[in-house]
């Protein structure tokens, strides 16, 4: 679903050049939940930005259904991620003057679904991950881990392959992070859908089927995780 290969990624910041991904070859299957971890410049969230297209490699490929991201224009990358691939970011990223089902219904609204047809689907996103009962409300009348769940139904909203999370706890306690994980947990489908995470918490890296370490912009080990 989901291929690096020999991938790398190189910034340039001022007289300096950062090799934030070196030669990372991963693949990702559908029905994986693979957590990525590594401590902080690692390179953890620059290899997410490269399978999910939010960024280009500056060597190797990065593959996504069988298609070279490099060869799509600018803008088939964003139809790519807006149809096709769901994201939930530390920050929530809610707009501030949207409910929350209009906060969901963005990506549908974007790509031409009606507004009624759009809001319909993001009732029923919300009832899955319980929010069903906030679909009127803004994001300041919402706790963070209600407002991380409304972001959750955003990424599912299009019924994308993959979705992918960058520390999606983050900027939770501890009991709101374990709930919002069993949901992640709970998205994968074998043969649909595939989870990535990106975190710097063991804790939430053992909520996933597959743990990839990584260093130095290399990875260090990639290993099943089992669970009790």
């Amino acid at each position: 679903m989901l291929e690096l290969i020999e991938a790398t990624k190189t910034y340039i910041q001022g007289r300096r050049t950062v090799n934030a991904v070196r030669g990372v070859s991963l693949t990702v299957r559908s029905g994986e939940f693979v957590t990525i971890m590594g401590p902080s410049g690692s390179g953890k969230s620059t290899l997410m930005h490269l399978m999910g297209a939010l960024d280009t490699p500056s060597g190797g490929r990065a593959v996504f259904q069988g298609q070279d991201l490099q060869s799509l224009s600018d803008r088939q990358r964003s139809l790519l991620r807006r149809d096709r691939i769901g994201f939930v970011f530390q920050a929530f990223n809610l707009l501030p003057t949207l409910t929350a089902a209009e906060n969901v219904a963005l990506p549908l609204l974007l790509g031409g679904t009606t507004r009624r047809a759009g809001l319909a689907r993001a009732a029923e996103c919300l009832d899955k991950v319980n929010m069903g009962h906030r679909t009127g409300h803004f994001p300041d009348e919402m706790s963070g881990g209600e407002m991380q769940r409304v972001a959750v139904a955003r990424a599912l909203v299009a019924d994308p392959e993959a979705v992918l999370c960058d520390e999606p706890t983050g900027n939770l306690d501890t009991a709101t992070s374990r709930e919002i994980l069993s949901l992640l947990a709970a998205l994968p489908e074998r043969g649909k859908r595939a989870v990535i995470m990106v975190t710097h918490d063991p804790t939430g890296a053992s909520y996933g089927t597959r743990l990839v370490k990584i260093r130095d912009g290399l990875i260090e080990s990639d290993e099943p995780v089992h669970r009790p």
